[in-house]
């Protein structure tokens, strides 16, 4: 059977059923009504205004004061200071809106409506829908074309019908609606921005096309009568991208250019765009099912475990189809929706949240072969640091560059909201810039390396003069949080802000030694690598606490919400490599048993929290509990249309639920690659193409009864593969040659290959 389609017997009545189509930049929620398709419309830089200035000017002033506060135990005072002289003004920066709605209104002939179908088929990256009516077969397709920057809707039918499109739905915050005529073609012309100085302005444009059908307008529709085939564009450009352009102009000449075009050529060029990203990799996990998506969710929930393998298969997939679809070179990176929002305050303002939320977005994108998707986050990092350099100097008095845990469209760094378990967080920023380092090691591109030094130079610059010594002689951040979690002090109070949160010490750990990699990989020289090297010796450990947990602060305290959905003192687990079973076996026993504790007062209760425990029991090498934390993410965390609930949707529980099925399968650190290192019971026998990690293989792998039978690899740029499998192999070339295959001290296997060369390891 297909996993490779989401389908349905019926339209979507809400937006968890709607089916999301995009090109990156731009991109919409379809609904697949038989008379009416509505297209909740987004395009990524159509926010609520310009750049804010939000420093607090007292900030310079109150931090010293909010620092000592804190290192003399004096929680309440410290965090009543630190909202009066550090939190943001104002405390919001810019949020995320949608573009509007477009409907097309279809006028079908009488009769019984039979053999619906809605579906979304990841192969192509076409939505459809098609139905009958007294016999007569009608059919739509729509793409978001890269290629064309275009919406592409393509309606069809046995007989002549009827349709009608307009746009609305943003309240009032657009200026014109109108329909403008150009050598004699209609053009629905949809404009507005937010209103604000130095904000967001947009152009739409909506036209269309039919051999036999008659094009006109009324009011503000675009109408085509008696046609058997018929094709609306739809362009978006805005300022953001085209600051001095003429956007409506610029929206036309998208259409323009795409519409003489035939539907199939116009399809071709979408398919071939779309699958040049989206056949790298495959996975078969011999799951079979011929029920629609939305059943084959419910049987899994009703407890069908027999059919958890074909969803996962698909919710995988889905996953790589939704990042091709929001993420591509010349677009902003996903924010909390990607480019799927319908509300125009949405929740957490669909910004990019970097305490977790952003950078999960991308967890996957290099393990399952779609490197040039991560590249958006990249150039959203270049303003993070450009501001960031004078949120560090003007609230801190320190160089180098700082962000907090909140940034938008403009790269504000500035503290966000004003909730003292979050607020005051400086550490979004290095973490952002760790994405550098681990973008080098799957691609060994030194160009993009020497590129992005600077901002890996720079964050770890601000942490050299921000860190400060505590009564034990370690270098800590204060003040800071634990990411959202609050704490419980000996007399009964709680706190949020203190000294040396586990996870701060584990990212300035991993920043520090990023920056000295990178620094001898370029031959830098940089003058500040002896004082990461003397500060690194300084940093904290993960520390086990009283409940054989790995503590969440300096202190182990104990929290207020022991189920809570941040796991944030497990960072040097997962996303990082500091804890692993191979080299740090305690702490990985402290580890699992940090999730255990966690679970067992109900966490992983979010989405994404759900996938995070999934990837960080993948690296602990437990597939069995790997397997039952996707099952849980799948059975209370998903959508009939398989977006992630947090609840409300968010799409970072995508990305995480699919990079945890690529750690389950493949997985490589500075150590070397492993095979199947939490490779689930249920999982007997399978396959994956296509996988990729550090050093630049490429890898795929067949299995049978859990035993290896196969595994190729492609080097991108040579060098020694150490990887690790179970079982005995022997290895050729691709031409059949024998590779010498060494068996290293630590366990792994070891063969040397060429630049672009092709290895395959047998069973024997």
């Amino acid at each position: 059977m297909n996993n490779s389609v989401l389908w349905y017997r019926q339209p979507a009545e809400r937006f968890e059923e709607a089916l999301p189509v995009g090109a990156g930049r731009f991109g919409a929620m379809l609904y697949g009504k038989p008379d009416c398709e509505l297209l909740r419309l987004n395009e990524d830089s159509v926010w609520s205004g310009g750049p804010r200035e939000r420093i607090n000017p007292d900030a310079l002033t109150g931090f010293p004061q909010v620092r000592s506060l804190i290192m003399e135990g004096r929680i309440a005072e410290a965090e009543k200071l630190a909202f009066e002289t550090m939190q943001g003004c104002t405390p919001n920066m810019r949020h995320y809106m949608p573009l509007g709605d477009l409907s097309v209104k279809l006028t079908l002939p009488q009769g019984e409506m039979t053999d619906y179908r809605r579906e979304l088929n990841l192969e192509t990256g076409v939505y459809a829908v098609s139905f009958r009516i007294g016999g007569a077969l009608f059919r739509r397709e729509v793409i978001a074309s890269n290629p064309a920057q275009c919406l592409l809707i393509r309606l069809t039918g046995d007989v002549p019908f009827d349709a009608a499109a307009a746009i609305d739905g943003r309240d009032d915050d657009y200026d014109s609606n109108r329909i403008n005529t150009y050598d004699k073609v209609p053009f629905l012309e949809y404009n507005g921005g937010s209103g604000a100085v130095n904000g967001i302005r947009f152009a739409c444009a909506l036209t269309a096309q039919s051999a036999d059908g008659w094009l006109y307008s009324t009011g503000n529709t675009l109408k085509i009568d008696c046609a058997r085939e018929m094709t609306f564009a739809l362009s978006v450009r805005t300022n953001y991208y085209h600051p001095d352009a003429d956007l409506a102009a610029y929206a036309r000449a998208d259409l323009n250019a795409a519409l003489p075009r035939l539907w199939d050529a116009l399809l071709h060029e979408h398919i071939t765009d779309y699958q040049a990203l989206a056949s790298r990799v495959s996975l078969d996990l011999n799951g079979e099912t011929d029920l629609p998506t939305d059943a084959l969710l419910k049987a899994v929930q009703d407890g069908g475990t027999d059919l958890l393998k074909p969803l996962l298969e698909l919710y995988f997939r889905y996953g790589r189809y939704l990042m091709i679809a929001g993420s591509r070179p010349d677009s902003l990176p996903l924010n909390l929706q990607g480019i799927w929002n319908v509300d125009m305050w949405p929740a957490w303002g669909s910004r990019f949240t970097v305490n977790i939320n952003t950078q999960m977005n991308y967890w996957c994108a290099e393990s399952c072969a779609l490197p040039e998707c991560h590249l958006p986050l990249f150039k959203l990092l270049e303003r993070v640091a450009e501001n960031g350099r004078r949120t560090a100097r003007e609230m801190y008095g320190l160089e180098g560059f700082c962000c907090h845990h909140n940034t938008d469209l403009w790269g504000d760094t500035a503290p966000q909201d004003l909730w003292m378990p979050a607020t005051i967080w400086p550490t979004g920023g290095a973490w952002l810039a760790l994405h550098i380092m681990e973008h080098y090691r799957y691609t060994a591109d030194a160009v993009f390396l020497r590129r992005y030094y600077l901002i890996l130079h720079d964050a770890a610059l601000f942490f050299t003069g921000y860190l400060t010594e505590n009564a034990q002689g370690q270098l800590v951040t204060c003040p800071s949080v634990s990411p959202e979690n609050t704490y419980r002090l000996e007399n009964g109070e709680s706190g949020c802000l203190c000294a040396g949160p586990s996870m701060d010490s584990q990212i300035i750990t991993e920043l520090y030694r990023d920056v000295l990699e990178a620094d001898s990989i370029l031959q830098m020289h940089d003058p500040i690598a002896p004082l990461l090297r003397d500060q690194l010796e300084k940093l904290p450990k993960p520390q086990i606490g009283k409940y054989g947990q790995i503590m969440e602060w300096a202190v182990d305290y104990d929290e207020t919400e022991p189920g809570h959905r941040h796991i944030s003192q497990l960072f040097a687990l997962h996303p990082a490599h500091q804890i692993s079973p191979r080299r740090t076996p305690v702490l990985a026993d402290a580890a699992a048993t940090t999730i255990r504790r966690r679970l067992s007062h109900g966490g992983g209760h979010t989405g994404w929290s759900c996938a995070w425990i999934a990837n960080m029991f993948a690296r602990l090498h437990d597939g069995a509990q790997a397997y039952d934390m996707l099952h849980k993410l799948m059975c209370a965390s998903t959508n009939p249309n398989l977006f992630d609930m947090h609840p409300p949707f968010q799409i970072d529980g995508n990305f995480g639920g699919t990079a945890a099925i690529a750690e389950c399968l493949l997985q490589s650190d500075a150590d070397g690659i492993t095979v199947l290192p939490a490779c689930p019971p249920e999982w007997k026998t399978g396959s994956f193409r296509g996988l990729r990690t550090y050093g630049g293989f490429t890898v795929d792998a067949v299995w049978e009864q859990h035993a290896i039978t196969n595994i190729t690899v492609c080097a991108a740029t040579g060098g020694v593969c150490r990887l690790s499998a179970i079982g005995q192999f022997t290895v050729n070339d691709a031409a059949g040659n024998p590779v010498p295959l060494r068996k290293e001290a630590d366990g792994f296997m070891a063969f040397d290959t060429v630049p672009m060369g092709k290895y395959t390891l047998s069973a024997r």
